[in-house]
């Protein structure tokens, strides 16, 4: 495939993208959302300790919450310990005095010390169902994941395969590409294509040019080009995955001329190796 014609599918691509983004959060976005926003945000310490107890923790909360969900913790498991701020009761006698001081600072005051308390990940819970985020892939990328693995690997990209990577489905590391190893092949290719993006376009000087949003927009807008490439339509997928990071249309126009042109070599290396493929079996 000449460059020129995959350029033209990655404009195509990002039409329908941009298409996508107009319409707005889907419904089970919407849900996903909300379900996150009852839960508390923790330290950056007992952060560390959740993740050090429990390295493949998603959703964290403790027993009484659960409940109020619907959700109940599975007889035998074992609490995450964290700590919580254990106050004194009643007034001291100088709050008066302090009364116009910030209610954080009169907070510290009347901090006594920390006691552990247990919370618990939503694998250790059963009961009602609970919104998901949809990163499902339909469709048969066929021997495109194959051919995909390799030019990654030819870029001098190590790739390996996880059974756990803390809640993602792939992680980019500058140098190395890991994917969670028990996604369909359409799924798998998805994420590579992400992760590949983020290679090519977040490391060295750029990464520190760029936000957060702008790098996840930018990764999943190649993706779902290269997967509509290969036959794996997603606008909808990745529309919800952008908007999650708080991407949206004007975000992604700021790219675009970065994203096709990436999308488009990526595109042109996966055809080559088709055409290498038919002239090798002639």
């Amino acid at each position: 495939m000449k460059r020129e014609d995959a350029l033209k599918k990655s404009d195509d691509a990002l039409q329908e993208l941009a298409q996508a983004l107009q319409n707005g959060k889907s419904e089970s976005l919407l849900k996903y959302l909300d379900f996150c926003a009852r839960f508390h945000r923790y330290s950056f310490g007992n952060c560390i300790l959740i993740a050090f107890q429990k390295p493949d923790a998603t959703h964290v909360a403790g027993f009484q919450r659960w409940k109020e969900l619907g959700r109940f913790v599975k007889k035998g498991e074992t609490g995450i310990g964290i700590l919580a701020p254990l106050m004194m009761r009643g007034k001291k006698k100088d709050d008066k005095a302090n009364e116009g001081e910030e209610p954080e600072n009169r907070q510290a005051r009347n901090l006594k010390g920390f006691k552990v308390v247990h919370i618990f990940d939503i694998s250790q819970t059963e009961g009602q169902d609970v919104p998901q985020f949809d990163m499902t892939v339909e469709g048969d990328p066929g021997e495109s994941l194959s051919r995909l693995e390799e030019i990654v690997q030819a870029k001098n990209i190590e790739l390996a395969y996880s059974e756990h990577l803390s809640g993602a489905y792939g992680v980019s590391e500058g140098g190395k590409i890991t994917i969670l190893s028990n996604l369909s092949k359409a799924e798998s290719f998805a994420v590579l294509a992400h992760e590949l993006a983020h290679e090519l376009l977040h490391r060295g000087d750029r990464r520190s040019q760029t936000t957060k949003s702008m790098r996840e927009v930018e990764a999943e807008a190649v993706s779902y080009i290269v997967c509509r490439s290969v036959g794996i339509p997603s606008s909808n997928r990745s529309s919800d995955y952008i908007q999650l990071w708080n991407g949206d249309l004007k975000v992604l126009s700021q790219s675009l001329e970065l994203i096709r042109e990436v999308a488009a070599g990526i595109i042109t290396e996966l055809e080559a190796e088709v055409s290498q493929e038919v002239a090798d079996a002639a």
